[in-house]
């Protein structure tokens, strides 16, 4: 997970749901999103860099939700997860470089919750995954009411830190209107 927030400078942005024709735009800004997380790690193969737009595509296809968070006509965001029984998964939350800490990636994370809520069965839990190399990325998760879980060693440079939430500690609700939001 590439989203460091803080809450900055101001700025409108709409999250939505991706559609087709966003598809190589959020490839290339996850892309962008991850080349930090590659050099924290001194691995430049770490799984967002190396996805294609086609597995992206599938991924949708096989009925992943896909958020953008829009600004300017720009996308400066995305996020993707899935619900499958009573399980979901936050699979990608990630910011622009240059839009990063602006409140944006907890824009994305609250709207993928309510949309991940909104399945059929509703999730008993969401939960995520982000690389231990950085700070920001887990007090955002922290601060959204998630826990951490436990550890998990995948490489000598690399442990990843699981998250989990609730469903009862997530927003309620499905997808409605576009979300608008002034960030802070």
């Amino acid at each position: 997970m590439a989203a460091p927030e803080r809450g900055g400078a101001s700025s409108d942005v709409a999250v939505t749901e991706a559609e087709r024709d966003d598809i190589g735009e959020l490839w290339a800004v996850q892309r962008a999103a991850y080349v930090d997380e590659a050099q924290i790690y001194g691995d430049p193969f770490v799984l967002p860099l190396t996805e294609s737009r086609g597995q992206l595509l599938r991924a949708v296809e096989g009925g992943a939700v896909l958020l953008k968070a829009v600004s300017g006509g720009r996308i400066v965001g995305g996020a993707r997860g899935k619900a499958v029984g009573s399980a979901a998964t936050v699979a990608r939350l990630f910011v622009a470089p240059d839009r990063r800490r602006e409140g944006i990636g907890a824009a994305l994370l609250a709207e993928m919750e309510r949309r991940l809520l909104a399945a059929d069965p509703p999730p008993a839990a969401i939960t995520l995954s982000t690389g231990h190399g950085g700070r920001a990325a887990p007090a955002l998760l922290l601060a959204a009411g998630y826990r951490q879980t436990h550890r998990e060693a995948l490489h000598d440079h690399l442990t990843l830190l699981h998250f989990r939430k609730d469903a009862a500690e997530a927003p309620a609700g499905g997808p409605g209107e576009p979300v608008q939001e002034r960030v802070p």
